[in-house]
């Protein structure tokens, strides 16, 4: 049974994609961290997000998924969401960020229970 949650209806979701240099790779899972405890902490029940690492070690996948518009700019404005990008930026991609919107159209499961 598919599940669509009338809360979700509006989701956002953002995939960001890109490749650090193999040096930087340790560093920037350090920065993710330190911007996803800060998630944590806030624990804003519409902002979702995960970071996916793929087998080379050194291309990230961000998927973030927001209820509203609020939750997002909450997120954005992190100072070390901030933190992590510029360091990011400015640490010599391999691939620069590849960034995707996406709209929720089915799912499996309730997304924001």
């Amino acid at each position: 049974m598919l599940v669509f949650n009338k809360k979700v209806k509006n989701m956002k979701a953002v995939k960001v994609t890109y490749t650090v240099r193999s040096e930087f790779a340790a560093k920037n899972k350090e920065n993710i961290k330190a911007f996803l405890d800060e998630v944590k902490q806030i624990g804003d029940p519409g902002m979702r997000y995960n970071v996916f690492v793929a087998e080379d070690g050194k291309t990230f996948s961000h998927l973030s998924m927001y209820t509203n518009d609020d939750s997002q700019a909450r997120f954005l404005n992190l100072e070390s969401f901030k933190s992590f990008q510029k360091q990011r930026d400015e640490s010599g991609l391999e691939a620069k960020p590849k960034i995707e919107a996406f709209t929720l159209f089915q799912s499996s499961h309730d997304v924001f229970n």
